[in-house]
């Protein structure tokens, strides 16, 4: 149910120089998803009135990562006035004016924050009737973070941003995670009191705490119990830590109700992949995007779906497949290449060194070697020879190869597309296809084999074979290899 005396600001209007990207730094991904989606999810979970994203640096980008994932928020574009006193302010700006609770303040390179932390902290500000309460972390190494001072009766008499700490603040250990409850009121208040005089030339949310100390309201902050729950993320070391973090516990969650994971270290699944259970995963797998796999398939080893659905028994080795369907029962690999548009129905078989692309495999039918099979549809029962190509492309446009049902075709065949094999066809070994083939017929171009006596004796006298062929027309064994 919605709260209607709560709001939640995503601060995402930061350029994150330390990523050492042309990205915006809330859009790296984690997990198949961009950081600031992580926390809209969360703040989503909390069910407020309100959610406000502060954007900035690559605005139009990130306003559409946060557009597909929560269509419902407010953008709010923070000026020239830089730090994050200046972005809750603009976002406390944009609320409606007769909104009256509580607003959660948390950013968006923070993605393993969870609801159930923020639930928690909301419930304590309101529990102690706070004018604040920030989400605060005790560790052994504090440098660079702000520190909570607290009063003698153990309540927050300030927060010192590291640049502006002396020696006897740099001694806490207690930091501001940069998560926070606030009262709207109290916002409304003293935010547009917060100046820039520090040394970073910046609007400081954090300024609003010792404001509203002066004036004797209560501040509170709550230790979490999990320090990397509020870790931020500023260069890639730090993604690569958290993205390791909530691997292992997707992975953790998949093998609780019910999936083999063979080798957790070495298998990356996205929050977005649906697996069925009994299925078993191989070592070095790589599940993405949204890639659903049913109950009791194989996946793996050395295999990455991205965007793939995969039936109930399937087996896939050794693939790599984008934007692939292979149906119940049906097998891949191992060294198969599933380009997008690729359908295999059940009980179907793409073999070793086969690639495909945007073709359709029907029930019962098999490509199992050394083949490309691309804009192709193939019915049931079919069986495709080894070393086998759809010519699809002229050079200027794309056309589809037809093979029909019940069809054997010979080994390092080439289907020069538009061509259709009819129902029950055979091709001899060799042939280029160029015309239709009817059903039930044999179709072959195999030109008759010349066979040139004495070649080798005349044109490579003295090597090895010419001495083989010496020997046999002599009825003696040939010469052994040296």
């Amino acid at each position: 149910m919605t709260d209607p005396h709560l709001a939640v600001i995503v601060l995402a209007a930061g350029e994150g120089t330390r990523m050492r990207s042309r990205r915006a730094k809330v859009l790296h991904p984690i997990a198949g998803l961009p950081m600031v989606a992580h926390v809209i999810a969360t703040a989503r979970h909390l069910d407020p009135a309100h959610i406000e994203v502060v954007v900035r640096h690559q605005r139009d980008a990130v306003v559409g990562a946060v557009e597909e994932y929560a269509d419902e928020a407010i953008i709010v574009d923070q000026d020239d006035v830089p730090g994050t006193g200046r972005a809750v302010e603009l976002a406390v700006a944009a609320l409606p004016a007769d909104f009256d609770g509580d607003v959660v303040v948390v950013s968006g390179d923070v993605p393993l924050l969870d609801a159930v932390t923020l639930g928690a902290l909301v419930e304590q500000h309101r529990a102690a009737s706070a004018s604040a309460t920030i989400l605060s972390a005790v560790l052994d190494d504090a440098t660079g973070y702000g520190r909570i001072v607290r009063d003698d009766a153990g309540g927050v008499a300030a927060i010192v941003e590291h640049k502006d700490a002396d020696e006897a603040v740099l001694a806490i250990t207690e930091i501001n995670s940069g998560s926070y409850v606030f009262r709207v009121s109290a916002l409304r208040e003293h935010l547009p009191r917060v100046g820039t005089a520090n040394a970073q030339g910046e609007k400081y949310l954090t300024d609003v705490v010792a404001m509203l100390r002066a004036a004797s309201d209560p501040v509170m902050a709550m230790p979490v119990t999990e320090n990397w729950r509020v870790a931020g993320v500023n260069d890639r070391a730090q993604l690569a830590e958290q993205a390791a973090r909530l691997n292992a516990m997707i992975v953790r969650g998949h093998q609780l109700n019910g999936v083999t994971i063979l080798d957790p270290s070495t298998t990356w699944i996205d929050l977005t992949v649906s697996i069925g259970q009994d299925t078993e995963i191989l070592p070095n797998t790589r599940l993405a995007g949204a890639t659903t796999i049913e109950r009791d398939a194989v996946i793996g080893p050395d295999t990455t779906l991205v965007d793939c659905e995969v039936g109930e028994g399937a087996v896939i080795k050794r693939t790599d497949a984008t934007l692939a369907v292979v149906k119940a029962f049906a097998e891949v690999g191992p060294f198969a290449y599933l380009r997008p548009g690729t359908e295999l129905e059940g009980g179907g078989k793409i073999g070793t060194f086969v690639e495909t692309k945007n073709a359709h495999i029907g029930r019962g039918s098999k490509v199992p070697h050394l083949s490309y099979i691309g804009d192709t549809e193939v019915g049931e029962g079919s069986n495709v020879g080894a070393g086998t190509i759809t010519a699809n492309y002229d050079g200027v446009n794309k056309h589809r190869t037809t093979v029909g049902s019940h069809v054997r075709t010979g080994s390092h065949n080439v289907f020069v597309a538009p061509v259709t094999i009819g129902d029950g066809a055979y091709t001899g070994a060799g042939t280029v296809v160029r015309k239709d083939v009817p059903a039930g017929s044999l179709a072959m171009n195999v030109a008759p084999q010349r066979n040139l006596e004495g070649w080798v004796a005349a044109n490579r006298p003295g090597t090895a074979a010419a001495d083989a062929a010496a020997a046999a027309a002599a009825g003696e064994a040939a010469p052994t290899a040296e």
